[in-house]
């Protein structure tokens, strides 16, 4: 998404921070948030101390800082490598999967690789890690720092997310924390503790955090792999449900949320592709932003981020008078569809006839 809308909130913050919590931030940070510019304050964290290291001399805000560390529910239990951090049937599945005998195949060429290319390849294990006998808890390191506020969470340590994420139980709300981003697993076993989508889920609910958005990533198995959806082996094109992205956030019609922390959940919605609750969060909410903010205006940055399709875009208004008149251009065309759609949608309707 265009981050005109989250540099317009950037500047209606004015001092205010937006603090960032990225655990398992190898790559770095996600680019979305460095609108805020350096109102960004940032902890990543991450088992490769190589990794952080390279991160930290790349990085250019003041306000970000990267820590070297594996984190578990419970600091100070070593973290088992030769076992690994996900449920034995996670692990066994995943040596089912393509993207595994892809990295099989590659395996000596990795070894010897630099650490950008072996991290495409989620290879983190072979970089240079920091001292598994040593977990930190994420509560802990907070406390270390002074943080007991912060506006957005992401958890991203390939097994032991589900654990480290229980250790906040509780703790969310009143940090005030606004997104959460999880890694969530689509297979796995019924167990209570187990690191699936359903066990977060529900976490999340009881927390009092909604669902705003899931991507699901599919992997195809070795047996006949598919071809891979990005230049680095990982999800596939076809294949079972495997891994996704599960991104929470608080109801802002039932929580009291004062502008600044309004803005930023704005800003949260539309970096996740959903400038439709930005909008809807500024025209519910507008008497309590509007001395902070130009909401018209904000309005018409989201509406162009809603129109990808056109080269020349509507502003809100024109844009909603367009929705009411009923529009063709609300509608797909059949020029508009790949050929994959249309060959799925023959194949659905071969398959499934109408009666």
């Amino acid at each position: 998404m265009d981050s005109a809308f989250t540099t317009l909130v950037a500047e209606a913050l004015g001092t205010t921070p937006f603090r960032l919590l990225d655990v398992g931030c190898s790559g770095g940070l996600d680019p979305r948030w460095r609108a805020f510019g350096e109102r960004l304050q940032a902890i990543g964290i991450d088992a490769s101390r190589a990794e952080c290291a390279r991160l930290a001399r790349t990085e250019t805000l003041p306000g970000v800082e990267y820590v070297p560390v594996f984190v578990a529910g419970v600091a100070g239990k070593p973290v088992d490598l030769a076992r690994g951090q996900a449920s034995p049937l996670i692990m066994a599945i995943r040596e089912r999967l393509s993207f595994m005998r892809t990295r099989e195949i590659r395996a000596a060429r990795l070894a010897g690789a630099e650490i950008e290319e072996q991290l495409r390849h989620n290879a983190w294990e072979m970089t240079e890690l920091a001292d598994s006998t040593k977990p930190v808890a994420v509560t802990e390191l907070l406390a270390s720092r002074g943080w007991t506020e912060f506006d957005y969470l992401k958890i991203d340590i390939d097994g032991s997310d589900f654990e480290v994420l229980q250790t906040l139980d509780g703790r969310l709300k009143p940090a005030g924390v606004l997104g959460v981003q999880l890694e969530v697993n689509f297979v796995g076993t019924d167990a209570p503790g187990e690191h699936a989508f359903h066990n977060t889920d529900r976490f999340m609910r009881r927390q009092g955090y909604e669902l705003f958005r899931l991507d699901v990533r599919n992997y195809s198995s070795r047996a006949l792999p598919a071809r891979y959806v990005w230049p680095t082996p990982a999800e596939t094109l076809s294949g079972r449900p495997f891994q996704g992205e599960a991104h929470y956030a608080p109801d802002f019609a039932a929580d009291a949320l004062d502008a600044a922390r309004l803005l930023k959940l704005a800003a949260i919605y539309a970096a996740w592709g959903l400038p439709d609750m930005a909008a809807e969060l500024l025209l519910a909410r507008r008497a309590d932003v509007a001395d902070a903010i130009d909401v018209d205006r904000a309005l018409d940055l989201l509406a162009a981020d809603a129109q990808p399709h056109r080269t020349r875009k509507l502003d809100y208004r024109s844009y909603m008078r367009s929705f009411e008149s009923d529009a063709p251009d609300f509608y797909r065309r059949e020029g508009d569809y790949t050929l994959g759609e249309r060959l799925a949608a023959a194949w659905t309707a071969f398959r499934f006839p109408r009666r």
